[in-house]
């Protein structure tokens, strides 16, 4: 049997460490413990000769990222490198890719391009690899969290020629295709279940230019969805349904940063310019994983481990309504955070109306894939000696801490390895509404925890 393909583990937004390196002893500016928003805001220009798509607002500065977040990964990687080896002499390498997650999505994907590249290329350079012939056919296996597995579809879907013949398989963890509400829930208040503390103004002003935060925006049809009033708009993309309170920010942004601040008119014309664009941005990165074409870069569904999480209270929809001005105004209650799964009856269609806490069902359920190849996990899904993992969930939400669970290990390294599960030690549930018996994960896997 041939060694395992190399892994790159690809994190979820705020999950690297950034570091200012213009200091010549070089400084965290974001970490699991420091959050220095007024570092990490970027610049409402662009430069002139721009070698990336945003630089900071406060310059001089050079951010560039550091390690992944150690509480959601350390473990995840140190289980792949172990288990996925077969001798301690002949180590599979499984690679984290730190990146910058303020960058828009299309930016990151370009550097995944080539860190696959770089990874194949070290791979090759491994005597039990080139004794065991890798280099005619080189490939990586993916495994994205979150945001992570965005980056993952818009890299096969914008690098379909590179990209096919060199993926085997893939993997994407609580993964929101079409979105989250939270998105813009850290947009109004600066707090929200996709990372982060107590709300604050540095970090609402921070999040509302920042790129990839509207790759995450909702974009839900069906039973979880924006409710927005038709005399406003059809699409959380368009500029116009958008609260007025968000683009003033944006524009008293634009007075204290821009190189040509200019009067108020063009201020407004530029803040207007720039959520445009952000928003153009992120509706055509959505489109294009929507379209993937998975036989294009050589790959079929049972290639795709889709791990969805449920069974947590969760905002699946949300209002844009008129306020008494006629102007949009983004309408959020406790009533929109619901959790419908009743583990009893797991099947049931009501149980879409939930959530790893985060990501919604619905906005879970990638384009690409049929439902029935869907596998979802639950916090129940926990094994005995879990108790740190478990606490954590109930205050940090199922959805950050998902990596660490000892399942989602199990699942992973079968589906990397074809092995068969003797002990049967992995399972999973069906989407909601789809029967028991037409389910089809990428792996014989039981139906529910033992």
């Amino acid at each position: 049997m041939p060694l395992p393909p190399p892994v790159i583990v690809v994190p979820g937004i705020t999950a690297s460490y950034l570091n200012d390196e213009y200091p010549v002893t070089p400084e965290v500016v974001w970490s699991v413990v420091t959050r220095r928003f007024e570092r990490i805001r970027l610049h409402p220009d662009k430069a002139p000769r721009q070698a990336r798509p945003c630089y900071e607002a406060n310059q001089p500065a050079r951010i560039v990222p550091g390690q992944v977040f150690e509480i959601a990964y350390k473990e995840l990687i140190a289980e792949l490198r172990h288990n996925l080896s077969r001798r301690e002499d002949e180590p599979v390498p499984v690679y984290q890719f730190s990146y910058d997650w303020r960058m828009p999505l299309n930016s990151i994907q370009d550097t995944l391009a080539d860190f696959v590249n770089e990874v194949i290329d070290r791979t090759c350079l491994m005597r039990h690899y080139a004794e065991d012939g890798y280099a005619a056919t080189p490939k990586v296996n993916l495994l994205g969290h979150s945001m992570g597995g965005l980056v993952i579809a818009g890299y096969l879907a914008s690098h379909a020629g590179d990209a096919a013949g060199r993926i085997k398989d893939v993997c994407t963890l609580a993964t929101p295709f079409r979105g989250s509400f939270e998105a813009i829930v850290k947009m109004l208040t600066g707090t929200a279940d996709l990372g982060g503390g107590s709300p604050s103004s540095r970090e609402r002003e921070a999040a509302r230019v920042m790129p990839s935060l509207y790759h995450l925006l909702p974009s839900i049809k069906g039973r979880g969805w924006i409710d927005i009033d038709p005399d406003l708009g059809d699409s959380i993309f368009q500029p116009e349904v958008w609260q007025a309170s968000i683009l003033d920010t944006i524009r008293e942004y634009v007075r204290l940063y821009a190189v040509e601040p200019g009067n108020k008119a063009r201020r407004s014309e530029q803040a207007d310019r720039l959520i445009a664009g952000l928003l153009k941005a992120a509706d055509s990165h959505r489109k294009t994983i929507e379209k993937l074409d998975l036989a294009a870069v050589g790959l079929k569904p049972e290639n795709w481990l889709a791990v969805v999480g449920i069974g947590s209270r969760t905002r699946v929809r949300m209002a844009i309504r008129k306020d008494r001005s006629g102007k949009p105004e983004f309408v959020l209650t406790s009533d929109d955070r619901l959790n419908h799964f009743d583990p009893k009856a797991p099947e049931a269609k009501d149980g879409a109306m939930s959530g790893d806490g985060t990501v919604p069902f619905e906005g879970a359920v990638p384009g690409f894939l049929a439902r029935e190849h869907l596998v979802c996990v639950t916090p129940a899904d926990y094994g005995y000696w879990e108790w740190q993992d478990r606490a954590t969930t109930q205050v940090g939400g199922f959805h950050g801490i998902l990596p660490n669970m000892n399942l989602i290990h199990r699942l992973i390294i079968r589906h990397f390895t074809k092995s068969p599960d003797p002990h049967k030690n992995t399972w999973g549930l069906s989407a909601p509404g789809v029967a028991k018996a037409d389910w089809k994960p990428p792996m014989s896997l039981r139906h529910g925890k033992p």
